[in-house]
């Protein structure tokens, strides 16, 4: 079990809605994850719209926590609105705030993203700042009262991993008591294992399980790395080293001597 803001979860997956090729398989995919916490974007699926209708109804079936988000938003103001409208017809005051600088990279507009992420902690709101793994701004973001932080392991939906090891480490170690999720990039399970493996809390991705050849398997392989990357995390890694070291004793090999 993992504290997340007001709320506690047995699962440190967090998984997406978007882009799976049926609603069905969808809902398979999220029930064999095992995860507590799906992710929806307002902009692309408006419960307003009839056409949207089916999608509603499915995920309200899932018994998840539902994480709205602010995407396609690219000023503060603008994600602000959207955060207020996803806590009326959610029920909410969690919000995964993403306030997008270039249109190429998806990568956030960091003066935006905090102006947003500090109207919203004064109005009350979770905040989930999706960032970059730029330390500056993480701190900023944790001035103005985050207390969890989605950086990004490489652009959005490129599968690359984590491309920055040494930030994301950094990020890690320098602020030791922030809720840090990887958000974004993740493509295989084994990207899932190291950032856990890094004391990550939690990872949250969609892509590399949506557009899998098999979705409800691949889904089933990232609960398993995300498992296997906490309880290494937990059980304590062995450090690199620079040598060779024998990992059986010689105390009973004779050493001959030359005369």
């Amino acid at each position: 079990m993992w504290q997340l803001g007001d709320k506690t979860f047995s699962s440190r997956l967090l998984l997406g809605t978007a882009l799976y090729p049926s609603l069905s398989v969808m809902q398979e995919a999220i029930v064999a994850s095992e995860t507590n916490i799906i992710t929806v974007a307002l902009r692309r699926q408006s419960p307003e719209m009839k056409s949207g209708q089916l999608f509603w109804d499915a995920i309200r079936h899932l018994n998840c926590a539902i994480l709205p988000n602010t995407a396609g938003c690219y000023t503060a103001n603008d994600a602000v609105m959207l955060a207020e409208m996803a806590r009326e017809l959610f029920q909410t005051h969690w919000i995964k705030l993403e306030v997008i600088g270039d249109e190429y990279t998806l990568q956030p507009d960091a003066f935006e993203l905090v102006k947003a992420a500090k109207i919203l902690i004064e109005k009350g709101f979770e905040v989930f700042p999706y960032c970059t793994d730029d330390l500056i701004l993480c701190k900023r973001l944790l001035d103005v009262g985050c207390r969890i932080l989605m950086p990004w392991a490489a652009p959005i939906g490129s599968g690359k991993g984590l491309i920055h090891a040494h930030d994301l480490i950094t990020l890690r170690v320098r602020l030791p008591d922030a809720t840090l999720i990887i958000d974004a990039g993740i493509g295989k399970p084994s990207h899932a294992v190291q950032a856990l493996e890094w004391g990550y809390d939690g990872v949250l991705l969609n892509t590399a399980v949506a557009l899998a050849k098999n979705p409800v398997e691949m889904a089933r392989a990232f609960k398993e790395g995300v498992h296997a990357g906490r309880r290494a995390y937990l059980a304590g890694m062995m450090e690199e080293r620079n040598m060779a070291h024998p990992s059986t004793a010689l105390i009973d090999t004779p050493f001959w001597h030359q005369v």
